[in-house]
């Protein structure tokens, strides 16, 4: 039996919940026996952060991208893409990444092979004039678009005139976050990459409104290139006198045991487009209180239920229901269960499947 060929395209396998996604759907295909998985890595950072499995054939470019010669670079990889494309030969390409599928797509003009981008940011986000008039220029040549929650299918649909385009959310991996031998700690988690639009500096005076006695908040996640979000926060943290109280803990790559020993999941995001920390930790077990941000975050949590759904920038609410939740055992062990059932329409299994219909249906 002749397998079917899969090419994943993306730009970097760092830290962050789309490149989580991207190794975890190639997890789910290298199951597969009928489905052969190729992945191009192709951006700056060659790095790979998440485990893949030992089946799947990587495919790096063997030179470096020099910003100092970024137009020579850029016409390096695009050659790059059209060649490893011709030699693999897939069946389906998948990309993603918002600022990279118009780069895909220019790279495979002229090739027949059917490609299917999603975009994996707020679906209303501007990525710049330019970037905006190419993706509605070149958009509808995929054969297909991924979105990830409802407001974004409907979004896309407006902005991109296509037919094809199919609402299927994150693959969660829970496989790690249900043991209850572990002992829950006074922790407030919040995970997330040490950007101004994760609002982690209104997170940590929000919890310290709260000044509950015996609880601490872990910030797990680290600064991305160019930026230094983490020092001016552990400036912040000293001017408050919080060292004892406020924990930076970095990037791990075992987050699964700060979700274990936690109790509650904060998310004062304002741009997503679909949260895989969210999932996580309701996987874990946890209630989630967030900002209810455009997309993500109401497609996962049901107010009252498994968590709080917070009006954006409202922190006197989140204040009120942060406390509310840290002052009451009952309330995060029933919304905790909740939590754990609601997310398993987004195993894996259940994810990958949708997305092997949806590119070889």
């Amino acid at each position: 039996m002749r397998k079917k060929k899969l090419c994943l395209l993306i730009s970097t396998l760092g830290p962050g919940g789309m490149q989580k996604a991207m190794s975890l759907l190639a997890q789910y295909f290298t199951s597969k026996e009928d489905v052969e998985v190729h992945l191009i890595l192709y951006g700056i950072s060659k790095k790979i952060f998440f485990k893949l499995p030992e089946t799947i054939s990587i495919h790096k470019p063997n030179f470096d991208f020099d910003n100092e010669s970024r137009f020579i670079s850029t016409i390096r990889t695009l050659l790059f893409i059209r060649k490893e494309i011709k030699l693999i030969n897939p069946d389906v390409i998948l990309s993603f990444g918002e600022y990279w599928n118009s780069f895909v797509l220019i790279s495979l003009l002229g090739f027949r092979t059917p490609i299917y981008i999603s975009d994996r940011c707020q679906p209303d986000k501007s990525l710049g004039f330019f970037h905006d008039k190419l993706r509605k220029v070149l958009y509808p040549l995929a054969k297909g678009i991924i979105t990830q929650t409802n407001a974004a299918r409907d979004i896309y649909a407006k902005m991109i005139s296509h037919s094809n385009i199919a609402i299927i959310g994150n693959p969660i991996d829970n496989r790690d976050g249900n043991s209850s031998s572990v002992l829950r700690e006074n922790v407030v988690l919040s995970v997330g990459r040490l950007i101004p639009s994760k609002h982690h500096d209104l997170l940590i005076d929000i919890f310290l409104k709260v000044n509950m006695s015996g609880w601490k908040l872990v910030i797990v996640g680290g600064d991305v290139a160019y930026s230094d979000v983490k020092s001016v926060l552990q400036e912040k943290i000293r001017n408050l006198n919080a060292e004892d109280r406020v924990i930076l803990a970095g990037n791990s790559n075992k987050v699964d045991e700060f979700y274990r020993k936690s109790k509650i999941f904060a998310f004062t995001s304002s741009s997503e487009g679909f949260p895989n920390v969210i999932g996580e930790a309701m996987a874990a077990g946890l209630p989630v209180i967030a900002y209810d941000c455009l997309a993500g975050p109401s497609d996962m949590i049901e107010d009252g239920k498994n968590g709080f759904l917070i009006p954006m920038f409202d922190d006197n609410l989140f204040v009120e229901k942060l406390s509310e939740l840290m002052g009451n055992e009952g309330m995060q062990a029933e919304m905790g269960v909740n939590s754990r059932l609601m997310i398993s329409r987004y195993s894996i299994e259940r994810v990958g499947m949708q997305y092997y219909e949806f590119l070889f249906g």
